[in-house]
């Protein structure tokens, strides 16, 4: 089904808006609590670690749709860094099995938390009409979500 001139316009303008918007709402997070710069890639890649429980490089690169390549990349800083515990395989030495530290659950959820704080708060400051119209743009944007996923 071809999209009309209005359907194209605002994909083009949604498109735009989610790079910015994501970012300003890490400024204020990080601004706020005063959290580490870490990149979207690792928070990603905690978040699906977190959902998934202990697993393997391997499947979080099916997971998250990304190179094997890049998931070992992100796997190398961020056991650096100690968000990661990462178990060595008792058959195989060359895989392992990754689970989030403590410190990242902690920081994920501070993210979560002042996140939504930073955007409660924006979204007090609108007008009651725009509030309703995010409010109703959920459904759509989790559907939107689905749709995307499945394409992939």
């Amino acid at each position: 089904m071809p999209m009309h001139n209005t359907a194209m316009d605002t994909a083009t303008e949604f498109g735009r808006m989610l790079g910015p918007l994501r970012r300003a709402v890490m400024r204020q997070v990080r601004n706020t609590e005063g959290l580490p710069d870490l990149p979207e890639a690792q928070v990603e890649l905690l978040r699906a670690l977190t959902e998934a429980g202990p697993t393997t490089p391997g499947e979080l690169a099916v997971r998250l749709k990304i190179a094997p390549s890049t998931v070992s990349n992100l796997v190398r800083a961020m056991n650096t860094a100690g968000l990661l515990e990462r178990v060595p395989s008792s058959t195989d030495l060359r895989t392992a099995t990754l689970s989030t530290s403590a410190a990242a659950r902690n920081l994920l959820e501070r993210y979560d938390r002042t996140s939504a704080a930073t955007l409660k708060k924006a979204m007090q400051q609108l007008d009651a009409d725009q509030q309703l119209l995010l409010d109703r743009a959920i459904p759509a944007l989790a559907a939107l979500l689905v749709t995307l996923e499945r394409k992939n």
